[in-house]
């Protein structure tokens, strides 16, 4: 879902291991207080109150308050990426897709991020606001919900899925119901949110498998 921070500090120079490790840690803090308090809120001095740093010394990674919010959605990306995608790699068709639901609601209802799914609040938030933080999530999204769509079609041409669905559709209703399971959980502290999206998304898989079974 994402691609690896740039090992460049601000100023252009390349990033020194122990550098690196920094800005990692950096970054976990800065994805945890964007998705409590939401991305525009996340600005170089606020970060460093919260790690008790100098807002210069987070300058030398972070040259601006947008660079720090795109740095942020990258390191989402990649948090997202370790949780929900790399686990399902050895997987294939309807498995792969299972598992992705799976890692997803882990993922979400395990709090790894104190506010709920990082990328649900971020897509809200900046979903009319244009520039170069919402371009780089909804890039983000996009891959999200291309992989999906590409997961189906790989089980309708390994015959486990009926191919007559129509890919893209049942990736945007899986999206969709994670999505509002997230919603729905953090806005009315509803514990069976989670659970009742879940049973959404294994109905429709389970329809579009026994339709293939029925077709045969």
């Amino acid at each position: 879902m994402a691609t690896p921070a740039r090992r460049v500090s601000a100023s252009g120079r390349p990033r020194r291991p122990r550098g690196i490790r920094t800005r990692r840690a950096i970054l976990r803090r800065a994805v945890a207080l964007a998705s409590l308090e939401g991305l525009e809120s996340l600005t170089i001095g606020r970060l460093a109150a919260a790690l008790r740093m100098s807002k210069s010394g987070l300058f030398a990674h972070f040259g601006s308050k947008e660079e720090l919010q795109c740095a942020a959605v990258d390191a989402a990306g990649e948090i997202f990426a370790e949780e929900v995608i790399r686990p399902t790699s050895g997987l294939a068709g309807l498995r792969r897709l299972r598992a992705l639901c799976d890692h997803w609601f882990r993922y979400a209802e395990l709090r790894a991020m104190p506010g709920g799914c990082f990328f649900t609040a971020a897509s809200l938030e900046f979903d009319d606001r244009p520039g170069r933080v919402r371009d780089r999530i909804v890039e983000l999204m996009e891959k999200w919900l291309l992989r999906l769509e590409r997961t189906v079609r790989e089980a309708q041409e390994a015959g486990e899925a009926d191919r007559t669905v129509e890919a893209r559709q049942v990736a945007f209703e899986i999206h969709a119901l994670a999505m509002g399971a997230n919603w729905r959980s953090r806005l009315f502290r509803d514990a069976a949110a989670f659970a009742t999206a879940r049973r959404g998304i294994q109905a429709r898989i389970d329809q579009i498998a026994a339709k293939e079974r029925r077709r045969r």
